[in-house]
């Protein structure tokens, strides 16, 4: 068994090694998410934790962790008698992005169900996890099916698995702590909400702390035992710490002063709903508890602010998590006057050192680091070659120069509700909402023979399937005799996430300042759709001499607003190298994600300019989309009282339909529905 890295070597990282051990005190508090940048020590910090976590008594033999002093009575191996029992160590149970429902919330054998009336139940991962951690690494990348389960489990503490009506229930408490890259896509805001607490980290940029990552990474790496015995003692402190808070957790008194000055952060911060308010509550309490401390202290409402609030702020996923510590610190001390006197202990008495708001401290330099910062980037993504960003220009030629012609970026407009554009067909990506798919979820449409493991029941088939044979079988009483050759999965339909391709005509002919906001309203408009629906969004621009990709396919929907935001205009208009890059683009990521199907929007106004004949090579380009069957369409951003019509033209070698900057909009005509189909018609529903 591999020796974890302990906790309290961890370098700097204050904040989410605070979150995680408020977890550790009061679970009530509602988990951890860890968001930041890669090497950042995220996923180190929390497998450390279990290491502190007291060990749990648990009924023998029992496969859900029931607490023998108090066992659930609806336990699905009970009923079990109090007393008794065996110590063990907290477990840390991992969930795999690609685990399916039936992994993470158990399985019922509907076969000895259906035959045999019994509830064979197998836990899955919810149930392992309970009284322990539940990690998610990479939480943003889960299906919002099961991270929908595995909120509602975290809220309830129980896991309910309910299949053809045959239901099974068992408790699942659990501290749930997830971590995530926003590089690699952002979590919807309904389901950030549910996260108690939300902790940003960043690799250190001071070159001594990072010189101390390394060397305690090393010599973990070099003999796991030796170090860890090095940090036995302050493990063990932190340990202690943790169990004397938990005891003294029920005493702390939050008095309505604080309770004050917590509703009005919420308020003055304009949090949606009331969730907030309770996660702070307990938050300030458990800080309180942390400090050794019987009363919640205003220290204590401001740091669980910052640790509950930045996340519930957000209103699109265009807006960055973040909290102004002046408006703050001016809502705090303005309802602050009536906070009870903190007793004869005084507002210093930590307890333990490090007061409410400060976790403990290891040797070495305290940073911003962890034991993998050494390797992570240096600040937030990269700009793409070419793309507009901080020092860009600076010796780096693009597409076309930064000759004459070009102008700066422009503002885009506000953005608006936008007609769904679908891919044609049904498909089999993975699940979303926006095109249509057979999916694990949705409305029943048939059923036939499982090939593999059966998930989805469909009961009548089965019952059908079976009937004919049952005198043969020998039926003699109610029961039905089921053999496994009669089950039958349900097939069902629902929605699926596309891979939306955006390619956007940046050349001179859309350099006009009003014309190219309008036309980043509307791709910023459909980036917003995307988010909403769950796609993955690339972007390839064309102007000057060439095409570049400034982002490919992500499902970090920001950071193509922000590639979108910046991109400059001006210059000749190679539409020919556009629809070539953007093909080359599709090319390498069906090897990629073959499953998942591609939407390609072309803005454009439809010319083409530069080199030999580039009508005819655009052309000839775009009957390479048709000739594959892609979805596509293009935003005809034509505008005046004399129109060429080249956008439409260009649409119909695309195979795909054309729409105006205007009719985008869905409440520009009737009809919310819009098909773009392969063979160039469109339909209106």
């Amino acid at each position: 068994m591999s020796i974890p890295f302990p906790f309290t070597a961890v370098v700097g990282q204050d904040d989410l090694r605070l979150a995680l051990l408020l977890n550790a005190v009061s679970p009530a508090v509602g988990g951890v998410l860890v968001r930041g940048e890669k090497g950042t020590a995220k996923s180190t910090a929390v497998r450390a934790l279990s290491a502190l976590l007291p060990p749990v008594t648990v009924v023998a033999g029992c496969r859900f962790s029931c607490d023998p002093a108090a066992p659930d009575g609806t336990c699905p191996d009970g009923p079990h008698e109090p007393g008794g029992g065996t110590e063990r160590p907290a477990r840390m149970v991992e969930l795999p992005v690609g685990a399916s429902e039936d992994r993470l919330v158990g399985a019922l054998d509907i076969e000895r169900a259906l035959s045999e009336g019994v509830k064979a139940f197998e836990p899955g991962l919810l149930a392992d996890a309970h009284r322990g951690i539940l990690y998610v690494d990479e939480v943003n990348l889960l299906h919002d099916h099961l991270v929908d389960l595995l909120l509602d489990a975290a809220a309830m503490g129980a896991s309910y698995v309910e299949r053809e009506g045959v239901s099974v229930r068992h408790a699942a408490r659990f501290l749930l702590v997830g971590t995530m890259n926003p590089e690699e896509g952002e979590l919807r805001p309904q389901l950030l909400d549910r996260f108690g607490l939300t902790v940003e980290v960043a690799a250190s940029r001071e070159p001594e702390e990072r010189v101390e990552v390394v060397r305690r990474r090393l010599a973990h790496d070099d003999d796991p035992a030796a170090f860890a015995a090095r940090w036995a003692g302050e493990e063990a402190a932190v340990r202690a710490r943790i169990v004397a808070a938990r005891e003294l957790l029920p005493s702390v008194r939050l008095g309505d002063g604080a309770l004050r000055q917590i509703a009005a952060a919420c308020a003055a911060f304009e949090v949606d709903g009331m969730r907030a308010d309770i996660v702070m509550a307990r938050t300030a309490t458990a800080l309180a508890a942390w400090a050794g401390r019987t009363d919640v202290l205003a220290e204590d409402v401001r740091q669980a602010a910052l640790l509950a609030l930045p996340h519930r702020r957000r209103r699109n996923p265009f807006d960055a998590p973040g909290l102004d510590e002046d408006k703050l610190n001016e809502t705090l001390e303005e309802f602050g006057d009536d906070e009870p006197d903190p007793g004869p202990d005084g507002p210093d008495d930590g307890g333990g050192g490090g007061g409410g708001g400060q976790p403990p401290a290891g040797d070495g330099p305290q940073g911003s680091d962890g034991p993998q910062g050494s390797d992570g980037p240096q600040g937030g993504e990269v700009p793409a070659q070419g793309g507009a960003g901080d020092g860009e220009g600076a010796g780096e030629p693009r597409p076309g120069g930064a000759g004459a012609g070009e102008q700066s970026p422009v503002r885009a407009a506000e953005p608006f509700r936008t007609k769904v554009l679908s891919v044609p067909g049904v498909g089999e990506g993975t699940a979303g909402r926006r095109s249509r798919a057979r999916t694990e979820h949705g409305r029943t449409t048939g059923a036939h023979r499982p090939r593999g493991t059966l998930t989805r029941l469909h009961l009548a088939a089965t019952v059908q399937a079976a009937a004919p044979h049952q005198r043969a079988r020998g039926r003699s009483g109610r029961g039905l005799v089921v053999r496994r050759d009669d089950l039958r999965q349900a097939a069902r339909e629902g929605r699926e996430g596309n891979l939306v391709l955006f390619v956007v005509d940046a050349s001179g002919s859309m350099a006009a300042r009003q014309r190219m906001g309008a036309v980043k309203g509307a791709v910023l408009s459909l980036l917003l759709d995307a988010y909403q629906r769950r796609d993955k969004v690339g972007l390839v621009t064309f102007r000057g001499s060439g095409a570049e990709v400034a982002l490919p396919p992500t499902s970090s929907v920001d950071a193509a607003a922000a590639r979108l935001e910046s991109l400059p205009t001006g210059g000749r208009t190679p539409l020919a190298a556009g629809l070539l890059k953007a093909h080359d683009v599709l090319r390498v990521e069906r090897l990629r994600d073959p499953a998942r199907r591609a939407l390609v929007v072309v803005v454009t106004d439809g010319r083409a300019t530069g080199g030999p004949e580039p009508v005819a090579l655009a052309g000839r380009a775009a009957r390479l989309f048709a000739a594959e069957g892609i979805a596509s369409v293009v935003v005809d951003c034509e505008s005046g009282p004399v129109r060429l019509g080249l956008a439409g033209r260009l649409a119909g070698e695309l195979g795909g339909g054309a729409v105006t900057l205007d009719a985008l909009r869905a409440d520009a005509i009737a009809g919310l529905v819009r098909d773009v189909r392969g063979n160039g018609t469109r339909r209106a529903a």
